[in-house]
């Protein structure tokens, strides 16, 4: 190189600067997005049910529509939902008092069952390992009173926000089911000219994926929950209504929400009809989620939603990572829609570029 000459820079690193400081920008920008959510994470998490109550309710909406005005249909629309939702609450708190004396007398039956069965081989455990057990959670129940007390209290104040979040997420569904077209065309409206037409489809894309994720994963959960409510019945397990509803909110989560569920019936199994229902009820996680894997995903989601599993668990366990179970259940949905939108991106230019 002669002396004053600009130093040479070969392509390869040219356009791996390239790419590195579009990185950099788009990473700063995830950052600042996800800081931002994590601040103000009670109203994500309202406007996402306010959507997830609108892709369920608006087709019945729109269905209602026909026969009465637009407010009055999006207003029984919402009460008859509320309705359903608090019937359903009120049949589990009654299955619940109903069997609560049958219930303590049964786990205490099964504890002194479970602590003869482990007393005996292979397990051979001491005797008063499981009262020694006992009375120290007892004697730390009785020293930690004060801190458990305030615990509650705050607890009371995660209840209030939980309650504040339901409420805006009502709010939210309402004007989206009733003008939400007209709210998304005021959105484009104050978008350029030049990428009013990418929004466009990118937001169809998002909004289909959106919809038919919700729609199956409703259904793939009270599919769910009525294998494992007619299981539990038939096996004598009490609660079965209860753990069947369970079951039904924990399969919200892909892949992990189901067979958490179910470890949760199979140890009230174990503890009220003892190890062989039990050991019945574990087999039962392994059916049902077969049945879940293998049939009702690829039937009922694979329009919708196409990722490989290992791109859903993924997601799942870095979701929770980042926001807990909230995370954990809007991961799937989040990453689904984001790769539809480039999908739908994608084949739209290579569309213009052929007819180009």
């Amino acid at each position: 190189m002669q002396p004053g000459t600009p130093p040479t820079v070969t392509p390869f690193l040219r356009t791996a600067a390239a790419y590195a400081w579009r990185l950099l920008i788009v990473g700063v920008l995830v950052y600042s997005l996800f800081a931002v959510l994590g601040r103000f994470h009670e109203i994500g998490v309202a406007v996402f049910l306010g959507l997830v109550i609108t892709a369920l309710l608006r087709p019945v909406a729109d269905v209602v529509a026909r026969g009465l005005p637009r407010p009055a249909a999006v207003a029984l629309t919402l009460l008859g939902s509320i309705a359903v939702v608090l019937g359903v609450l009120t049949l589990v708190g009654e299955a619940v008092a109903g069997e609560r004396t049958t219930l303590v007398r049964e786990f205490r039956d099964g504890i002194g069952r479970i602590e003869n069965w482990l007393e005996q081989p292979p397990f051979r455990l001491d005797p008063g390992a499981l009262t020694g057990l006992q009375s120290r959670i007892g004697e730390f129940l009785s020293s930690h009173r004060s801190t458990l007390v305030s615990e509650a209290v705050s607890g009371a104040g995660h209840v209030v926000a939980v309650l504040t979040t339901l409420a805006l997420a009502l709010f939210c569904a309402v004007f989206f089911i009733h003008s939400g077209d007209r709210q998304w065309g005021w959105f484009q409206e104050q978008l350029p000219r030049s990428v009013r037409g990418r929004v466009t489809i990118g937001g169809r894309a998002a909004w289909r994926t959106f919809t038919g994720y919700t729609h199956g994963i409703v259904l793939v959960a009270a599919v769910n929950a009525i294998l494992v409510g007619v299981a539990l019945w038939l096996l004598g397990v009490p609660l079965a209504v209860p753990l069947a509803l369970l079951e039904f909110l924990a399969a919200f989560v892909p892949l992990i929400g189901s067979p958490i569920a179910l470890a949760v019936a199979a140890v009230v199994a174990l503890a009220s009809q003892g190890p062989l229902v039990a050991a019945i009820v574990v087999g039962l996680i392994v059916v049902i989620g077969q049945i879940e894997g293998h049939l009702l995903h690829p039937l009922v989601m694979s329009w919708a939603v196409r990722l490989h599993p290992l791109v859903v668990a993924i997601s799942v366990i870095a979701g929770s990572i980042a926001a807990g179970i909230v995370g954990a259940v809007v991961a799937v949905p989040l990453v689904s829609v984001v790769w539809s939108v480039h999908t739908a991106l994608r084949d739209a230019r290579r569309a213009t570029v052929g007819t180009g």
